[in-house]
């Protein structure tokens, strides 16, 4: 259960910012770097409007993922996530955890489609991260969407990051090396099927994410909820046709914790409300070393935030694959047992 005496359901509104301004000139582009150079600093969460990806494109992936949720279970856990040592495929609802507390939701986990690379002698066990995806034979539109989805927001990431780093003074190419053909989105499809009746029940607990971005495409419903300034977390309202932004640890890495990887968590819509939400997260390749950036305001950052139970690893891969340990432990102890930490 939600402990209340941490929520201000306030409606306080993230920064929302255009990245079309980007497009029109210098003066817009110089006001667009302000505001992108404050809420990564100051709050590391903002709505993106401007962002080009257009209402019907939206419609297509909704309306295929709707049609997956309306399948028989049966017909879903055809595509169960524990058949996919590469942790493809569909979670039921209560299998996956965050902070070891089971998450109220079920969702499709999408990747890059790729084929599986099985881990050779000497090589990191990272790359079982790497493989197909799993989709149902008879919705072939969700495949044809999904993947677009993941081709055009990889796109739409890309222009940000180098808007970002051009906000804080840095160089907006530095890490294009680690990106490109070979980079790891993750794409998730989500649904939270309503809680105890109170609303109150975990949809996914509190976390960070682990990668460069994420943009999040959510409903009307609401339930997101961010840990601001003051400590509490807040509740963000939705905003039709927008993304709900936020950094994740590699940023708060790379700057030294001068940009920030914030909490966030979803509560469960009451009673039997259905929440739907996408989140599309811009991760780097799996054997990516993320440099420290260099920028004009590096001797200002406070350092990244200590969390001992959650260390950070040089290469991307091992941060993913430590969370998809702890986050899928059905899967991890079917195919990955030699890689679980002894209790």
């Amino acid at each position: 259960m939600t402990n209340v005496s941490t929520t201000n359901a306030s409606n306080q509104q993230l920064p929302i910012i255009d990245l079309s301004a980007a497009d029109r000139g210098p003066e817009a582009r110089a006001l667009l770097h302000a505001q992108l150079h404050s809420a990564a600093h100051d709050v590391g969460f903002f709505q993106l409007i401007g962002h080009g990806v257009t209402d019907e494109e939206t419609r297509l992936l909704l309306t295929a993922m709707r049609r997956f949720f309306a399948l028989s279970e049966e017909r879903r856990l055809a595509l169960d996530n524990v058949n996919s040592p590469h942790f493809r495929g569909y979670t039921r609802t209560g299998d996956e955890r965050t902070g070891g507390r089971r998450d109220w939701r079920d969702q499709l986990d999408i990747g890059a489609e790729r084929p599986a690379h099985v881990p050779g002698a000497g090589e990191p066990p990272y790359w079982w991260l790497q493989g197909p995806n799993q989709w149902p034979d008879d919705l072939p539109e969700l495949r044809t969407a999904a993947l677009r989805w993941v081709e055009r927001l990889s796109g739409v990431a890309e222009k940000l990051l180098h808007e970002l780093l051009t906000a804080i003074g840095a160089d907006p190419a530095f890490y294009d090396g680690i990106f490109g053909r070979h980079a790891h989105p993750h794409l998730k499809l989500v649904r939270y099927p309503g809680g105890s009746g109170d609303g109150a029940a975990q949809g996914v607990g509190a976390h960070k994410d682990y990668g460069f971005l994420t943009l999040l495409l959510q409903d009307q419903v609401g339930g997101l909820q961010v840990e601001r300034e003051d400590g509490l977390f807040h509740d963000v309202p939705p905003v039709p046709g927008a993304f709900v932004v936020n950094l994740g640890e590699l940023l708060e890495v790379a700057t030294n914790g001068y940009l920030r990887a914030t909490n966030h968590r979803v509560v469960s819509p009451p009673g039997a409300t259905e929440r739907f939400s996408v989140p599309f997260f811009y991760n780097p390749r799996l054997d990516a070393h993320v440099q420290p950036l260099a920028f004009p305001y590096a001797s200002t950052a406070p350092g990244v935030t200590d969390t001992p139970d959650n260390p950070l690893f040089a290469e991307y891969g091992y941060n993913e694959l430590k969370g998809k340990l702890r986050a899928h432990p059905l899967v991890a102890e079917r195919h990955h047992a030699e890689l679980l930490t002894p209790a």
